[in-house]
């Protein structure tokens, strides 16, 4: 790893040359602060989460995936707030995965896998997860990939265990409502990034490609996702996951957690 002294957002100290490490703790806060311009509640979805692990893990330290984990934010999370919890972070970016990696050093376990690869559970240190969280990624994958792999989740999940996914879920009854929380938040985000409060997203990527540390990830990113490709984006409604989850096989689902167009469904194994 390089040596990473500087913060993005230019909320940091500069860079030591000749240095070789990450400095996860303010790149971790930077991603904060950008995702959460893009979901103030976020911080809500990942407690009501953690509190069903909580309530399915009878004050058992749990064994948690962390899927399409990016940063590692729901493991850092978990650690917190439960004694000897044992995660695992897997993504396929190469950027996140450096500084989830940073982030976790030795408390806990970083996994390259591709999702869209059916393949992926041969890449996992072990199966029979208490639960399997995912936050705001699925939605990259098409319908179909989606519904198979809820199917081959399940599978790496104990008894009893759980699976979570928050995404952009609007609530499909209320359709005139949703596009004015759409529009309003949006209208709120821009306020912020005008003003400096919040980084946007292109903007935080090229923040990562221009660092000296991150840049080279950030080249393997571009390939692994191409501009076109990473453009796609699929949200279906809550009710069209809580319907994949029951035809995948868990023996019970539905919604967790909602927070305006955005909303959490779970499954029971």
């Amino acid at each position: 790893m390089t040596d990473y002294t500087a913060a993005p957002d230019g909320h940091a100290d500069a860079p030591r040359p000749g240095t070789q490490s990450i400095n996860a703790e303010r790149w971790q806060e930077s991603w904060d602060r950008q995702q959460t311009a893009f979901m103030p509640d976020r911080e809500q979805r990942f407690a009501a989460m953690l509190d069903a692990v909580a309530a399915t893990t009878d004050g058992r330290p749990p064994r948690l995936l962390d899927l399409a984990g990016g940063t590692g934010t729901i493991s850092l999370r978990a650690l917190a707030r439960f004694t000897g919890a044992d995660v695992t972070v897997l993504d396929q970016d190469p950027v996140l995965l450096a500084i989830a990696g940073a982030s976790l050093r030795d408390r806990g376990t970083v996994i390259d896998a591709d999702l869209s690869d059916p393949g992926w559970r041969a890449k996992l240190p072990r199966e029979g997860f208490d639960a399997v969280l995912t936050a705001t990624a699925l939605h990259w994958l098409p319908a179909e990939r989606v519904a198979a792999l809820y199917a081959e989740v399940r599978e790496v999940l104990r008894p009893g265990g759980i699976f979570a996914n928050a995404d952009h879920m609007p609530e499909e009854s209320l359709p005139t409502l949703s596009a004015k929380l759409r529009d309003h938040a949006r209208g709120v985000r821009e306020n912020r990034y005008a003003t400096g409060a919040a980084t946007s997203w292109p903007d935080w990527w090229k923040l990562a490609a221009a660092d000296e540390v991150l840049a080279p990830k950030a080249i393997e990113r571009e390939r692994i996702y191409p501009s076109a490709r990473h453009h796609h984006e699929w949200t279906p409604p809550a009710t069209w996951h809580v319907e994949a989850l029951r035809a995948a096989g868990y023996t019970e689902a539905g919604i967790l957690w909602r927070g305006g167009t955005d909303a959490a469904v779970v499954g029971v194994r």
